[in-house]
């Protein structure tokens, strides 16, 4: 079962600027078609590994902690890897480790069965190399073949925005003779001191043509 699927709300990435401004990875796509009076694509994403945890229980705060930790280096493995940005986020520093640098966007899964957050691996790791989590609480899975239509917007990540912001990209798939094989994905681009104005937010719907 694909972690992104049934994905609602998106959290915040550090190292982001209050000017909207993100010198993180963004994780790699083409564009097959796009809808500029919308703001509408449709995009392939490239194999992507994802790094995911549990919401259940713990909340938005502790699972992008236990995230953030494994980033960090909560994971197996000692080689030091360059980071592709800063990750400017307070958080517990780790000494031992590979230090993974952190790729927008990241996930958060509002599945009622099963409410997960997930990070996305930056792209030269596969599944076989991307470190094991020391944490058994976070789950590594491959995504493959993940084609959405994607609407982008700017303001907050509220439930209203998410709710109208899904309902037109839904009714522009239908529209355009295509059919959503997943519920809406939230993702969020930038840090929390970014203006709202400035936000990069984006709902995305896997699809099929």
């Amino acid at each position: 079962m694909k972690i992104i699927v049934s994905l609602v709300v998106a959290l915040c990435l550090a190292a982001c600027s209050v000017v909207g401004r993100s010198e993180v990875e963004i994780a790699p796509y083409q564009v097959l078609k796009a809808d500029s009076s919308l703001d509408i694509e449709v995009r392939r994403y490239e194999p992507m590994v994802l790094v995911s945890t549990s919401m259940a229980g713990d909340g938005r705060n502790n699972s992008f902690r236990k995230l953030f930790r494994y980033i960090s280096g909560d994971n197996a493995g000692s080689n030091n890897i360059a980071m592709t940005a800063p990750v400017l986020m307070a958080g517990e520093s780790v000494n031992q480790g590979t230090k993974i640098a952190m790729t927008a966007p990241v996930f958060m899964s509002g599945a009622k069965s099963e409410p997960r957050m997930a990070f996305v691996m930056p792209k030269h790791f596969t599944l076989d190399s991307t470190p094991k989590p020391t944490n058994p609480d976070l789950l590594v899975e491959e995504v493959r073949d993940y084609t959405v239509a994607a609407i982008r917007f700017s303001g907050t990540l509220s439930q209203r925005n998410v709710q109208r912001y899904s309902q037109q990209l839904q009714q522009w798939i239908t529209a355009n003779g295509l059919t959503a094989v997943s519920e809406p994905v939230a993702a969020g681009y930038n840090g929390p001191l970014t203006l709202p104005m400035l936000r990069r937010n984006e709902i995305l719907i896997e699809i099929t043509q």
